[in-house]
Order: C-alpha cells, then sequence, then structure tokens
C-alpha cells in the first residue's frame, strides 16, 4: 500500500535517553515546534517506568550537574521517582598499589568546591521513561517503527519506515545507539578498538554505608567502582579480562561477593551480591565523521568511551546541547541541513569528545599495566594531584559540566539539592 509522505522539519532517529532529549531540547529552545519534529524508533511510545518500590535495574548512569540541568530544562529530571535516583557527595579513587586514605588516592568532596553535590547516579529504565515522557510532554511526534531506509538529496531528507510509510524532513539526527543501523545504512564509517575486558554489573549491600561516596579502585586487571544507590546498596562496575569475567559469573553468589570484598580492597566491608551479574564487552569506537549533508550524529552512534569515568551519556547529552545550541544560531534558522552548519557542532563535540576519549584510553593502559615502575608512578600521580588544589578543582569542574566547551544556557542555572 503506498502512503502519502508526511513532511516536518526535523527527524531524531532512536528511543534512548539521548534521542528522546535530542528531540526534547530542540522544542523546549524553541528551535523547532511540538508538531514538526518526529522521534521515530522501537520503544519511543513505551510507557511509565516500573513503581519506585521495584527493584533497580542493573543499568545506572551517573550523570553531571550538567546533565540534569539539561534534563531540568526539557522536564525529565521531575518524571524520574525519587526512589530511581542518587546524589552523590564524594568521589574517591585510589591505586590497589595504595589504599583509599594513602597518597595514592584522589578524594573530590562537593564541600571543598560549594556544590551541593557531584551528580547523581540514576536508573537507566526510569531515565528512559522520563525522558520519553518529557518528550511526550512537550509535543514531540512519537513514531513506534524501524527504519527501512533512508535517501537525501540537496533538498531533503526522506526516510522510509518499515511499514512502507515516508517522511520527509530537513534534517535528521540520528542516535540509534553503539551499533546505528542508520548510521550504516549512510554509510558513515567507525574506528576504534576493543579493549578485552568485560564490565560485569550487579547491586551489593555492603557492610558498611557507601555515605552517598562513588569509589572507584584501580587493579591490575582494571577499575572496580561502587556506586552509591538510595536504598544503601551500591551498584558495582568490574572490570576484568573477558576470561577472568567468564570465571567471576560463574561463582556462587556467597563466593563471588569473597572476591568483590578482597578485590574492592574492603572498603565497604563484606559485600553480598543481591542481583544476577551482567556483563558487557567494552570498547572504544567513533565515528570518523559527524555530520554529511543533512544528518548529524549524536550521542553513542558518534562515539563510545571507557566507562572508568562514568562520561559516556554526559557526552552524547552535551551533543545534544550543543547541536541545538548551533541550529538555534540565527544565521543557521534557514540552513539546518547546510553542511557549513552541520560542521560547526561537528568541530565543536568532535574535538571535546576525542580529547575525553583519548584521555580515558590513556588512564585504561596507564592503570592496566603491571610494570612495578607505572605502579609507583600511578600512585606518586593520583597524590601529586591531591596535593595541588587548582589542578584537582578543574578535573572535578570538568567533570560536572561547570568548565569546558558547553552551550551558554547550560551554564547560568543552579543545580539544586535532591
Amino acid at each position: 500500500m503506498n502512503h502519502p509522505a508526511r513532511s516536518i522539519d526535523v527527524i531524531v532517529v532512536g528511543a534512548g535517553v539521548t534521542a528522546a532529549v535530542m528531540a526534547s531540547v530542540l522544542v523546549a529552545r524553541k528551535v523547532v515546534a511540538p508538531d514538526r519534529i518526529a522521534l521515530v524508533g522501537e520503544g519511543v511510545s513505551a510507557g511509565a517506568p516500573a513503581p519506585a518500590a521495584a527493584d533497580w535495574d542493573l543499568r545506572v548512569f551517573a550523570l553531571s550537574p550538567a546533565s540534569r540541568r539539561l534534563l531540568e530544562l526539557v522536564g525529565a529530571w521531575p518524571l524520574l521517582p525519587e526512589g530511581k535516583r542518587c546524589a552523590y557527595e564524594r568521589m574517591c579513587v585510589w591505586d590497589a598499589e595504595s589504599g583509599p586514605d594513602g597518597r595514592g588516592s584522589l578524594t573530590f568532596d562537593c564541600a571543598e568546591l560549594g556544590a551541593p553535590n557531584l551528580g547523581a547516579i540514576v536508573e537507566g529504565r526510569a531515565l528512559q521513561a522520563a525522558s520519553r515522557g518529557a518528550a511526550r510532554a512537550l509535543g514531540v511526534i512519537g513514531i513506534e517503527s524501524g527504519i527501512g531506509g533512508i535517501a537525501i538529496d540537496e533538498s531533503q531528507v526522506t526516510l522510509r519506515l518499515v511499514d512502507g510509510r515516508e517522511l520527509k524532513s530537513a534534517l535528521v539526527i540520528v542516535a540509534d545507539g553503539t551499533e546505528s543501523p542508520t548510521r550504516r545504512m549512510l554509510g558513515m564509517e567507525i574506528a576504534g578498538h576493543g579493549y578485552a575486558q568485560d564490565a560485569l554489573v550487579a547491586h551489593v549491600r555492603t557492610e558498611k554505608p557507601h555515605r552517598r561516596t562513588a569509589w572507584q579502585r584501580f587493579l591490575p586487571t582494571g577499575p572496580l567502582a561502587l556506586l552509591p544507590l538510595p536504598d544503601g546498596r551500591s551498584s558495582l562496575v568490574w572490570s576484568v579480562s573477558h576470561d577472568e569475567a567468564l570465571r567471576l559469573s560463574a561463582l556462587d553468589p556467597a563466593a563471588f561477593g569473597v572476591a568483590l570484598t578482597a578485590a574492592s580492597g574492603d572498603v565497604l566491608g563484606a559485600c553480598e551480591l543481591t542481583t544476577p551479574i551482567a556483563s558487557f564487552p567494552l570498547k572504544l569506537q567513533y565515528a570518523l565523521r559527524y555530520v554529511d549533508a543533512r544528518v548529524a550524529l549524536v550521542g553513542d552512534s558518534a562515539h563510545v568511551v571507557h566507562p572508568l569515568a562514568g562520561q559516556g551519556l554526559n557526552l552524547g547529552l552535551m551533543d545534544c546541547a550543543a547541536l541545538a545550541a548551533v541550529l538555534e544560531d540565527p544565521s543557521a534558522r534557514t540552513h539546518w541541513g547546510a553542511p557549513a552548519v552541520l560542521r560547526r557542532y561537528e568541530r565543536w563535540r568532535r574535538s571535546e569528545n576525542m580529547l575525553v576519549a583519548t584521555a580515558l584510553d590513556g588512564l585504561e593502559r596507564l592503570f592496566d599495566s603491571g610494570h612495578p615502575l607505572i605502579g609507583k608512578l600511578r600512585v606518586a600521580g593520583l597524590g601529586a594531584v591531591g596535593r595541588l588544589p587548582y589542578l584537582k578543582r578543574e578535573l572535578a569542574a570538568r567533570a560536572m559540566g561547570t568548565r569546558g566547551d558547553i552551550p551558554e544556557f547550560l551554564r547560568d542555572e543552579s543545580v539544586r539539592e535532591s
């Protein structure tokens, strides 16, 4: 059956957090009218999250204050149940050759920075539902469908859905994830490498309280993080080799708890599993170009980084804010799909994202080395940062989004206490 093509201004492809926020911020900033932008993907019409009393999804995100401000701007943050987010006030990072209070440790405290918190740990399932709900509340058109094909000419983008319907727009924004079928259809190439590591994720109950602190220990086998949850448990993200991931996953819960207690340096006392263990492979991946005529990539479709600093989603959300800032510029209003306009976004975000990706890649290699000299350098380096207040504040500020090249509309709003 032939369907008449529907014409709108912007199509955002994807059903995840980044896609929903991308569509929402364009409406919230009045770049696009609500009935002139569509969010297209499988799952965009999904309903509300599970009740707040239900157990946390294993996937969690560490959101920076800048990301929170963006979620507040689009109306997603108020839709997050309080039981699905936990502000954290401190972060403690230390090398396995030292201790959390030793000379090879580094602690960031919100009180020292004059901020109410350093960020928030948020449940992934609830955040996704809140982001979609905010998009619906803003009037974004939701189209539940996979993509059958895409064609681009000088005047427009034509998106063919799997049921045969067609959408025509001036610009398509691709936000359909790491594997991004749409990016592949467009022939936009990627590069990168695997880390020969898997991340084990689970939620654990600990003998000692987490004290609203994110704990991260760098082991020769990879980083181990314990992130605070509002019910007193911690979310585990433990990076190990493929073989070690298989071995640890096969342990019974009691034996895994013993192994985790030892690997975490007993920082929170005895650890007890409260959920199954899941794992996923780690990699560095980036698109060789973020834009083409009438096309822009954002989020995981454009870049994937090592999770050791929890920056993946934060980078994607800043992509959304930056692209909105570029498109709302009066000089771009009638030329959204023009390569010259979109390249402003690419120059802005590609340099920032590659800087973070390169830094995280270097840290992963540095902390993955078992050479004793490198180990001593790691300890000395962490200790040195801790003794240099300006550098320490600068690192914290960049992670929180109060430094760095972010849009002006995210700079001036205060961060409110959770």
